[in-house]
């Protein structure tokens, strides 16, 4: 499997997609692992630069980020090393700092597994998959509104989160959806039409679902009519 990378190591969207996999890794994992990404994490977003790929920091400031001495960081960071996510550019010299660059297919490869636990759009993201069947958005007319979300129900608010996901998307085929009665875990939206229904119901269902879920964890089902 082809590994997709940040376009020039400048992707703003990518980055937060590579740390999110590597929170993902490690929530799945043991309190030292957790607390080995978490130090990863936090020296990325810190001292990471993603236009080069170089993380040049010195040891005594690492420790002073960690909360830690010196030993503990030439410790972890030759657990990185080891693990293939952090890769020597420059070795250190006298007045002059170690450069390490990102090995991404590393990490990436390692976080695999994890990629299902965010969801099934990220994990068809990272791996590169072409979406079985994509949805394709219509021609909208001016300015797409963002929702009211002023009843506050599980609809409205995932109606703000698809929105933010995605306007073309949400203006073509979401926003019509009126909330018409929930029952347990089941919610039923209203469509304008059949058509418009049967395709959200085959190509959206799922997005919808996650997005109420993100804002409910009681809603299960998602029904669409017309």
């Amino acid at each position: 499997m082809q590994l997709v990378k940040p376009a020039g190591q400048r992707d703003a969207a990518r980055k937060y997609d590579i740390i999110t996999a590597l929170g993902a890794y490690a929530l799945a994992r043991n309190k030292h692992d957790q607390r080995l990404v978490l130090r990863l994490i936090t020296l990325m977003t810190a001292r990471y630069n993603w236009a080069r790929d170089e993380l040049a920091v010195g040891q005594r400031e690492i420790a002073r980020l960690w909360a830690v001495d010196e030993r503990t960081v030439k410790r972890e960071m030759a657990k990185l090393r080891g693990l293939g996510w952090l890769v020597v550019k420059r070795q250190g010299a006298r007045g002059r700092v170690t450069e390490y660059g990102l090995g991404l297919d590393r990490m990436l490869a390692t976080t695999e597994t994890e990629w299902p636990n965010v969801g099934p759009d990220f994990d068809l993201r990272m791996s590169g998959k072409p979406e079985e069947n994509p949805v394709v958005p219509l021609p909208v007319k001016g300015h797409i509104p963002p929702p009211d979300v002023s009843d506050g129900t599980e609809w409205a608010l995932a109606q703000a989160i698809l929105f933010s996901e995605a306007p073309d998307v949400y203006g073509s085929w979401l926003r019509n959806l009126v909330r018409v009665d929930r029952a347990g875990g089941r919610l039923t939206l209203s469509a304008p039409s059949r058509f418009h229904g049967n395709y959200v119901q085959t190509h959206l269902n799922r997005k919808v679902l996650a997005a109420c879920q993100s804002v409910d964890d009681d809603v299960t089902e998602i029904v669409i009519v017309a």
